[in-house]
């Protein structure tokens, strides 16, 4: 069974789309280490998959601020240590959903990078704005130092330009692109997930 870690380039770029449509894709398992904010990524998730076999995992550590973890961590007197952040057993594919960017600090030491195992497939949002070009790059190329297995998925309107230079430089494979959706349905999920999913398996 695989593990795959959904991660963004910044905040706000469709990372838990991205694993409602992988989560439907494959039937997989979801877990979502570290939850901030009130919004439940993984209420979310369980109103956006049509498919019955998926287990919602519980998060590791769940905050109330819409913040930085080590930030809502902090308000709450608590410190998230990396190492009990510990993933569920389960037989299924498990889709892993980060918090914010690789970078993302956990305290003032660790970062969502110390929770990223060797074995995980690492897919990479990326969502077109101002400085994306960038901030695809950096995050690409830091994964790819560490030795990750990365792809990544474009969410949103389409921008060549862009996209081939991010994939030139970069060589990573793309798996596919979620549109700009007025909504987002059961239904929505389930067509990308039916066109990602052979790009899923081959991976």
């Amino acid at each position: 069974m695989k593990q795959f870690f959904v991660t963004g380039i910044s905040t706000d770029v469709g990372k838990t789309i991205t694993s409602a449509v992988l989560v439907e894709a494959l039937e997989a398992d979801y877990w979502k280490p570290v939850q901030t904010g009130d919004d439940s990524d993984s209420e979310t998730i369980s109103n956006l998959i049509s498919n019955t076999k998926t287990v919602l995992h519980k998060s590791s550590y769940s905050l109330k601020a819409p913040m930085s973890p080590h930030a809502a961590a902090a308000l709450e007197g608590v410190y998230i240590d990396h190492n009990k952040i510990q993933e569920p057993k389960t037989e299924n594919h498990l889709v892993i959903e980060g918090a914010g960017g690789v970078l993302v600090p956990l305290n003032d030491s660790d970062t969502l990078l110390d929770i990223i195992m060797p074995t995980y497939h690492v897919v990479v949002v990326v969502k077109h704005y101002l400085g994306s070009i960038n901030h695809s790059l950096l995050t690409i190329k830091w994964l790819l130092l560490k030795g990750y297995d990365v792809a990544i998925l474009f969410n949103g309107e389409p921008n060549k330009a862009s996209e081939d230079i991010i994939t030139k430089i970069t060589g990573v494979p793309v798996l596919g692109r979620i549109g700009q959706e007025a909504t987002l349905t059961k239904e929505v999920v389930k067509k990308y997930a039916e066109q990602l999913r052979p790009a899923l398996m081959a991976w």
